[in-house]
């Protein structure tokens, strides 16, 4: 029977978009607050506070990460590590989030180059934050350690 999980995460935000910030926190795990501004989101190595686009890059490296790890245990090859990370592009003025690159390496026995890919590209797919991404280009670079 389906069971319906709620997280929750909130923002609070003072002033206008460019010259205002804010602090985004982690409801449900309560691991703390994180500053934000549009400087984080619209230049790339803004130090010490973060953007919609590297949370959603955070969120879809771990649910790829665990997706990928379940369809290889699945398939009777359990990783021995998965290493994921996601590139979210951000196009300021038109576009918003215009694509995400996911980029995996794995360690895993007894697995194919051949099923490797398979499974990494289903886990791409199939994995609950990419499913909700659909109207984003998600490409995929995978490689076998």
């Amino acid at each position: 029977m389906p069971r319906t999980v709620i997280s929750t995460a909130s923002t609070t935000w003072q002033g206008d978009l460019p010259s205002g910030n804010g602090t985004t926190t982690l409801g449900t795990s309560q691991l703390g607050s994180f500053p934000v501004n549009w400087k984080a989101r619209a230049e790339e190595g803004e130090k010490g506070t973060t953007s919609p686009e590297e949370l959603l890059g955070a969120a879809h490296a771990t649910c790829y990460a665990m997706a990928f790890s379940n369809g290889l245990a699945e398939n009777g090859t359990p990783p021995t590590s998965v290493d994921s990370s996601a590139k979210v592009s951000f196009n300021i003025g038109e576009g918003g989030i215009t694509g995400i690159e996911l980029t995996v390496k794995a360690v895993v026995e007894d697995l194919d180059e051949a099923d490797f890919q398979r499974l990494a590209e289903d886990a791409k797919q199939n994995c609950p934050v990419s499913q909700a991404l659909k109207g984003v280009d998600i490409t995929l670079n995978a490689t076998l350690a």
